[in-house]
């Protein structure tokens, strides 16, 4: 079967002439397929009679649509299936028997009964690439919805975020869901590599928590290699110090020294060429272990001089810190500093504005050609090409 066929743009990017079928919704899944699609792949989102939930999640809004729903659905193509309407459902059958990848995160078997879990789609296209997203696997965990704040719950995330004494909280964005988007999109391209070398698909699974786990890293190590409850403890490593904000004349600025190396700079630039070479800071462990003697050294020195001027001071020496920014800030950082992080996807007044693709190819670029798409914009289109023959 080939996919030359399928209703899309010129092919463009290292994943042109690939079809993915997209039944998934909300963030993890979409933000899989648009991270596909910006490289290339045709994307095909098929959306229930109401669409997809974040349509619906608003303010903010742009032209009435919402920015929640924009972020994550860049270059694909919108058609409305109902599943309970046996026309459309064939139709549906007829995707999964065309695509070279299916990806969805209804609950795990949530999809048998319409004929469209994996085994039903590997009976028709024994060569798909078919990915699940879930909250908690498929196996005992398989009932619980998957919502990032559970996750962020359930996980320990929320256990390790917030002031030591005070009350737990969720990161400020879906963290989890994004991470798990990214993974099954390693998951996806790797199981299309092993297609290329067999012929054969496979099912691809990921899964919120297990996603959340590995992420905590660090923390997660901590207690399976080490025996160690991590606890919260604000905006301070437990492993690192300086690594967090500290305060200068006018504001807080986060300043980092990863390594001794780092440190000895970080004193010669403000002055205090004479702690490195203390007993109790020279190396990171010891640095670590009296933090909470070195931190006033450091701050006491830190409040002659404004944020920005300390910012400009150690940036030139090579140390890494930078001011907290509120997200227009951070834009605007990345703009100064020519990553060009904004482009406007589609063309004239029906341009959107969208945040680049985070990944950058020399030969085959990232394309950011059409805008998130109406509900079921490209139905007809769409319908039309999966009515007609199909080359094998």
């Amino acid at each position: 079967m080939t996919s030359d066929d399928a209703p899309s743009t010129a092919p463009h990017g290292p994943l042109a002439g690939l079809v993915v079928a997209d039944f998934s919704r909300v963030l993890a899944g979409p933000y899989c397929t648009m991270l596909l699609a910006d490289l290339g792949a045709e994307v095909i989102k098929v959306e229930g009679p109401g669409g997809d939930d974040t349509r619906t999640w608003l303010p903010p809004v742009r032209d009435g649509v919402s920015t929640y729903y924009l972020a994550v659905n860049r270059n694909k193509r919108s058609v409305v299936l109902d599943l309970k309407d046996a026309e459309d459902r064939a139709l549906a059958h007829e995707l999964s028997a065309r695509a070279d990848v299916m990806i969805e995160n209804f609950r795990p078997g949530g999809l048998a009964r319409f004929g469209l879990d994996y085994a039903a789609a590997r009976d028709r296209n024994e060569a798909v690439v078919y990915a699940s997203i879930s909250g908690f696997g498929s196996g005992d965990g398989a009932a619980m919805p998957g919502y990032d704040l559970l996750v962020q719950a359930m996980s320990g995330l929320m256990s390790l975020t917030g002031d030591p004494d005070g009350e737990p909280f969720r990161a400020g964005i879906s963290v989890f869901d994004v991470m798990t988007g990214m993974h099954a999109a390693i998951g996806i391209l790797s199981a299309l590599h092993h297609r290329e070398r067999t012929g054969l698909g496979q099912h691809v699974e990921v899964n919120l928590m297990s996603s959340a786990l590995s992420a905590l890293v660090n923390h997660t190590s901590a207690y399976v290699a080490g025996g160690t409850v991590p606890l919260r403890m604000g905006n301070a490593h437990p492993s690192l110090f300086p690594y967090e904000p500290l305060p200068t004349a006018d504001k807080d600025l986060v300043v980092i020294a990863g390594n001794d190396g780092q440190f000895r700079k970080l004193c010669a630039v403000l002055g205090l060429p004479g702690l490195a070479d203390d007993e109790r800071f020279r190396r990171t462990e010891d640095r670590t272990r009296h933090r909470e003697e070195l931190r006033p050294l450091l701050v006491d020195r830190l409040r002659q001089r404004g944020a920005n001027e300390w910012f400009d001071l150690l940036t030139a020496a090579g140390l890494p810190c930078g001011p907290i920014n509120t997200v227009q800030g951070g834009v605007e950082f990345a703009e100064r500093i020519g990553l060009a992080p904004v482009v406007r996807v589609g063309e004239g007044d029906g341009a959107v504005p969208s945040i680049r693709s985070p990944i950058s190819l020399s030969a085959t670029p990232s394309r950011h050609v059409l805008p998130p798409p109406r509900l079921g914009q490209h139905g007809e289109e769409i319908r039309a090409w999966l009515a007609g023959p199909r080359d094998c």
